[in-house]
C-alpha cells in the first residue's frame, strides 16, 4: 500500500473499505463492484488498483478505479476500465480527479505505462483527465414512465409493429444463466461479431461475468422453436440494467426477434423496479446503432474517454480502422475468429 499524504493506493478486491465506499455512493455502478474487477482478471488476468482519499475516520471518501494492461503487442497502460463502457471516477469535483491522477502519473515512467486513461461519463471529469481522446455517445432510458407509457414512446414501425410480430410468430423467450443458455448466447455472438467484421470475446469471459455476478447478470433469449435467434446479456444492479451484449441471427430479423428479446428485457427490469435501462455506448461512425437506440426513446449524451498525457483532438471511435484485418475476418472459418478473439482480448481493452 503506497501512501502519499492522504492519497492511498490500494487493490479494491482486497481492501475492506471498497465494498462499503461503492455501495453507498450515488454514482457507483455494476463496473465498480469487485465482482467485475474478478471477472476481468480471471478471464484476462488484468490487475485492479484505485486511487482514493481517506477521511479522518480511515474511510474511503474518493476513489477513482484502474486496470493495468500489460502487453507486448499493445503496450503496458491503465485504463478505467477494460470492456467497461463507461467507469465515473467517484469524487467530488474534477480538481479532486487531477490530485488522484498526478498521483499515480508520477510512476507513469517507472512502470513503463504508456498512458493513463479514464471512462467517465461526466463531462466535466474528461478535461481533468490530460485531455479527449475518443468520444462516443452513450444512451439511457428512464424506465420511470408506466410500461403502457414506454411503448407509446417506441418507434412505430421499427419497433412496436416488430415486437407484435414477433408475438404473433410464436417467438418465445427463455432467461438465465444455464450452460446451455450460454452456449445459445455465444453461438449468436460469434454471428453477429462475424458479420460485423470483429473477433468475438472468449466464452471464458461470459462464463467468469455469470460466475462472478451471479444474479447480478443474466442471459435473455428469444427462440423460433428450439432455435435461437437474438439475445441480451445484462448485468443489474439496485436501480439500473445495463444492456452490455446483443447478438443474432439474421435471418429472422424479419420476425423481429431483437426487438421482442429487448422489450422483454425492458419489461423485465420495470417488473423489478429498476429506474434505469443503460444501453451503453455507440460508435459515432455507427449510426444504425445510435438510431435503434433513439427508438426505445433513450437519451443519448457524449460519452468522452481522456487519456494522460493528453494526445490532441477528439476522434470517432473506429477512425483508422484496419479494412485487411476485417477483410480477412470477412471469409475466416468460426474457429479461427474465436481463436483471434482468445488471443486478441487480452492485449485490448
Amino acid at each position: 500500500m503506497d501512501l502519499h499524504g492522504d492519497i492511498m493506493e490500494f487493490d479494491p478486491c482486497g481492501d475492506a473499505r471498497w465494498l462499503p465506499f461503492v455501495s453507498h455512493h450515488a454514482r457507483a455502478t455494476v463496473f465498480h463492484r469487485v465482482s467485475w474487477l474478478e471477472a476481468l482478471r480471471q478471464t484476462y488476468g488484468f490487475r485492479t488498483i484505485a486511487l482514493g482519499r481517506v477521511s479522518s475516520s480511515g474511510a474511503l471518501s474518493s476513489g477513482v478505479l484502474l486496470c493495468e494492461i500489460r502487453s507486448w503487442l499493445t503496450g503496458n497502460r491503465l485504463v478505467s476500465l477494460p470492456f467497461s463502457d463507461h467507469c465515473e471516477p467517484l469524487v467530488e469535483n474534477p480538481e479532486e480527479l487531477r490530485l488522484l491522477l498526478a498521483h499515480v502519473s508520477q510512476q507513469r515512467k517507472k512502470r513503463n505505462w504508456r498512458y493513463i486513461e479514464i471512462r467517465p461519463v461526466s463531462p466535466e471529469y474528461s478535461n481533468a483527465a490530460g485531455g479527449p481522446y475518443r468520444k462516443f455517445v452513450f444512451h439511457r432510458l428512464d424506465l420511470r414512465p408506466t410500461t403502457e407509457e414506454l411503448f407509446r414512446k417506441l418507434h412505430v414501425d421499427s419497433i412496436r409493429r416488430k415486437i407484435q410480430k414477433a408475438e404473433k410468430s410464436g417467438l418465445t423467450i427463455r432467461s438465465g444463466r444455464s450452460d446451455d443458455l450460454l452456449a445459445d448466447f455465444f453461438r449468436l455472438h460469434v454471428l453477429t461479431r462475424k458479420r460485423q467484421l470483429s473477433p468475438p470475446h472468449p466464452i471464458a469471459w461470459f462464463r467468469n461475468v455469470l460466475k462472478c455476478l451471479g444474479e447480478s447478470a443474466c442471459i435473455r433469449i428469444a427462440y423460433v422453436g428450439e432455435t435461437p435467434a437474438a439475445a441480451v446479456f445484462t448485468l443489474e444492479s439496485e436501480a439500473t440494467v445495463v444492456y452490455k451484449y446483443g447478438c443474432s441471427d439474421e435471418q429472422f430479423h424479419r420476425l423481429g426477434a431483437m426487438p421482442f428479446v429487448f422489450w422483454d428485457m425492458i419489461r423485465e427490469a420495470k417488473g423489478a423496479n429498476r429506474l434505469e435501462l443503460d444501453m451503453g455506448r455507440s460508435d459515432l461512425d455507427n449510426p444504425g446503432l445510435i438510431t435503434f437506440k433513439e427508438r426505445w426513446g433513450a437519451q443519448g449524451q457524449p460519452l468522452i474517454y481522456s487519456r494522460l498525457p493528453a494526445v490532441g483532438n477528439v476522434l470517432e471511435h473506429g477512425a483508422g480502422s484496419g479494412h485487411t484485418l476485417q477483410h480477412l475476418l470477412r471469409y475466416c472459418p468460426d474457429w479461427l475468429l474465436i481463436s483471434a478473439g482468445k488471443m486478441l482480448y487480452p492485449h485490448i481493452g
